[in-house]
Parts: structure tokens; sequence; C-alpha cells
């Protein structure tokens, strides 16, 4: 089965057929933390950098503006996402910096997508919480990520330093997009973290609103 046939990619492509067109526009307003992790990356020339669930592009073309150096690529299930994302990066007119692939996240193979095994940064922004097997996409980005590099995510917290209605409402409101928020995110890269003998940095930002980490492999 190919992966414009799952039931997931379809899923995305439903949600997304229209709404790509004003993502950018709206989400930057609460998909709060993506610059923080871009800043974090640390790119340096020659290194190779995946964005696991790229969307629109939006982070990628931020990346790549900030790290002119780096090789950047990016994957997504969605055909739909992917059309407004190669369409971004030709508009900046840096089609022929980024490359773009289909894939799931769970079981992506760079090496058949890029001609690539291994990535010296990885990341993931609001994504995990999208994936409904998140935590095999989270081991399969952390296989993707090679020695002495790093898997960098950001996503929604727990809100736990926020009013418990504004959590309610958020929470109601990402449901209708199929955003789920991983409240055991931080112990599940914890477990990951190990298994790589990799270390984790894990930080709540605007209390509790969004979490970032970072799980760096020995080299």
């Amino acid at each position: 089965m190919s992966i414009a046939d799952t039931g997931h990619s379809h899923l995305m492509d439903r949600v997304y057929r229209n709404q790509r067109h004003i993502y950018d526009l709206t989400r930057r307003y609460y998909l709060l933390g993506r610059d923080r992790l871009i800043a974090g990356l640390g790119a340096r020339p020659g290194m190779r950098v995946l964005e696991v669930g790229c969307g629109t592009g939006r982070n990628l073309i931020s990346a790549l503006r900030r790290f002119p150096q780096a090789e950047f690529y990016g994957m997504d299930i969605s055909s739909e996402m992917l059309a407004t994302a190669r369409a971004a990066a030709c508009k900046a007119r840096l089609e022929q910096r980024v490359s773009f692939a289909q894939g799931d996240a769970t079981d992506f193979d760079p090496e058949r997508a890029f001609g690539i095994r291994k990535f010296e940064r990885v990341f993931m922004s609001y994504t995990v919480s999208m994936i409904p097997e998140w935590r095999r996409a989270v081991e399969q980005a952390m296989r993707n990520v090679a020695p002495g590099g790093s898997l960098h995510i950001v996503d929604f917290g727990q809100q736990e330093g926020l009013p418990r209605f504004f959590r309610a409402l958020l929470f109601a409101w990402l449901g209708w997009f199929h955003v789920s928020p991983r409240a055991d995110l931080r112990e599940a890269l914890g477990e990951i973290a190990a298994a790589h003998d990799a270390t984790l940095d894990f930080q709540s930002l605007h209390r509790g609103y969004s979490w970032l980490a970072v799980l760096k492999r020995p080299a």
C-alpha cells in the first residue's frame, strides 16, 4: 500500500486541503516555540537537517535562511501540504536548496527518499500531537539521527501554569483538528533517550503552553 492510500494520509489531506492556504497566517499566533527550536538547531555548514512533518515548509525556509550553508530536507504524509511547501520554496527562490518527500513518520526511510541514511539534525514542530502512533514516529526520528547529532521537538504542553478553563477551551478546539497534546511526552522521550544512550533536555515554555525537548546522541 502506498503512502497516499493510508487512512491517516487521507485524513490529513482532507483536513488541510483548504486550510493549508491560510495555515501559516493563523498558526503564527499559537504555535509558540517554533522559532526557538529553529534557533537551537545550530546547524553548521554541511550539516544535513530533516524536518519530520514539514507541513507548509515554513520552518524549513526559516531554518534555511538562518543556516544557509546547511542542507535541508522535509517529509510529510500529506500531499496537499507538500504541494504548499514546494510552492513556498519556489516563491522564496529556495527550491534548489531544499528537498521534499512524502512519507509516513512512523517508518520513514530517508535513504530511499533522499539517498541519505542519517542526519545531524532532525526536528519535529507540532507534529507529535497530530500523529496517532507518535511514539513510533519519535523512535523512527531518533534512528535517523547521526552519531553526535540531535533530535529537536516542540509541541503543545499541558498548560500546567495556565488557568484550567484555558486548557479546557484550547484542548476542545484542538480536537476539531485531530490534535492531541501528549501528557506523557516527557516520560516517553526519557525512555527513548535512554534506549539510544542519548541525553534529554526538556523545557516548559510559556507556563506550560508548549514543551521543547532536545535529545542528543553520543558521538
